[in-house]
C-alpha cells in the first residue's frame, strides 16, 4: 500500500506548529488605490476617469531551526485575484520562493530598469504591444536567492517544470496548457556599487531558455532571451541604459525581438522628480517594424499621496505602420494605505 503524507506551514498569524510550537506569525494588510484622467489624442477616449486598487495580505513567522517563512496574497483591481508567492530562507542556502506565476520573478524582474519616476515609457494608458523578456515568469516556478554570494552580488535562479503552466491550487496541476511552452529556466545576475567600486553604478544580466513543442506547425527552437542594463546615479540625476533580446524559436511570423531603451531622472527635491523614457521594440519578421514609446513625467510625493503626471506617445503600436501613433495624457493621484 502507498501512503502519502502532505507536510504544511501556515506563516498567517498561526503558530507553524507543523515545525515549531514556539514562535507565531504575523498578518498585515496593505493596499493603495490610484486614481487617473486620461487624455488620448486622436483617439475615442470614452469615460477618461480610471480607478485601480489592490490589496496585499502578507504572514511571516520563524521556525525553532532559524528558518523564515515569509506569505504574500496579492488582490488587483476590484479585488480579483493577482498572485501567492512562500519565501523560505534558510541560513547560509539563501532564499527559496514559490511564485505562482502572475508577478516578477528571474529574467522578468529585470525587464526593463530603465530609471523612471513614474512608470515605463509604454507603461501610462497607451496599448504599445512591446514584447519584453518574460522567461519562466508566467508558470508557476521555483527561484533560488543564494545568500553566499560576495558583498554587492545578488543572483536568482528560476526554474519551472510548465513555463505556461500557473496558479494550479494545492495537490492539482496546471493542466494542459495551450501554449507550446515547456520546462525552463532564468538567471540574472545584479551587482551594485559595494562590487563594480564605482558610486552609484549598478549592473544587470539575464539569460532565460525555455523548451517549447516543436511539432507546433510554427516552432522549431527553444526560446532564449538575454538582458543587459546599466544605471548610474550621481548627485541627484540617474542615467540608464538597456538591451535586450528575445527569440521566439519559431519558424514564421514574428521570430525575434530586440529591444533597447534608456531613461534619465532628477530629483528636484526629496518630493519632487522629473524624468524623460525612451524605449524602442524592433520585430523581426516579414517587414521588420519598429514600436517607439516615450514619455515625460513629473512625480510629486507628500506622505502616503503621490500626484503623478505623464505625456507620452507610441510610434508603430503593435507593430504596426498601417495603425496610427498613440498619444496620451494623464493624470493620476495614489494613495496607499
Amino acid at each position: 500500500m502507498n501512503k502519502v503524507t502532505k507536510i504544511g506551514a501556515s506563516a498567517l498569524c498561526g503558530s507553524l506548529a507543523v515545525f515549531s510550537t514556539a514562535n507565531a506569525g504575523d498578518l498585515t494588510v496593505t493596499g493603495g488605490v490610484d486614481m487617473s484622467w486620461i487624455s488620448l489624442s486622436d483617439q475615442v477616449t470614452g469615460n477618461p476617469i480610471v480607478i485601480g486598487s489592490n490589496l496585499t495580505f502578507k504572514g511571516s513567522g520563524e521556525l525553532d531551526n532559524g528558518w523564515s517563512v515569509a506569505l504574500s496574497v496579492a488582490d488587483g483591481n476590484a479585488g480579483a485575484y493577482s498572485n501567492t508567492n512562500v519565501t523560505v530562507g534558510i541560513p547560509g542556502i539563501g532564499d527559496i520562493r514559490i511564485d505562482q506565476g502572475t508577478s516578477a520573478t528571474g529574467i522578468d524582474r529585470i525587464d526593463d530598469v530603465t530609471p523612471n519616476v513614474w512608470e515605463e515609457a509604454y507603461g501610462t494608458g497607451l496599448t504599445s504591444g512591446i514584447i519584453n523578456a518574460s522567461g519562466t515568469s508566467a508558470g508557476t516556478n521555483i527561484e533560488w536567492t543564494p545568500d553566499m554570494t560576495p558583498d554587492g552580488v545578488t543572483m536568482r535562479l528560476a526554474w519551472s517544470p510548465n513555463a505556461g503552466g500557473s496558479n494550479a491550487g494545492d495537490l492539482a496541476g496546471s493542466g494542459t496548457t495551450a501554449g507550446v511552452a515547456r520546462s525552463g529556466w532564468d538567471a540574472i545576475v545584479s551587482l551594485s556599487s559595494d562590487f563594480t567600486g564605482v558610486d552609484g553604478l549598478s549592473l544587470d544580466v539575464g539569460l532565460s531558455q525555455v523548451s517549447q513543442d516543436t511539432t507546433h506547425s510554427t516552432t522549431d527552437g527553444d526560446k532564449e532571451e538575454s538582458v543587459v542594463a546599466a544605471t548610474y546615479a550621481v548627485g541627484s540625476w540617474t542615467v540608464g541604459y538597456q538591451w535586450s533580446e528575445v527569440e521566439l524559436g519559431t519558424s514564421s511570423g514574428a521570430q525575434k525581438y530586440t529591444n533597447d531603451g534608456y531613461g534619465i531622472t532628477f530629483n528636484v527635491n526629496d518630493d519632487l522628480s522629473v524624468g524623460y523614457n525612451h524605449y524602442e521594440s524592433e520585430q523581426d519578421n516579414d517587414t521588420d517594424v519598429t514600436t517607439e514609446a516615450t514619455s515625460l513625467q513629473i512625480a510629486y510625493t507628500m506622505g502616503g499621496a503621490s500626484i503623478r503626471l505623464a505625456d507620452a506617445e507610441v510610434d508603430n503600436p503593435l507593430y504596426s505602420t498601417s495603425a496610427a501613433d498613440l498619444e496620451a495624457t494623464t493624470i493620476s493621484v495614489s494613495l496607499a494605505f
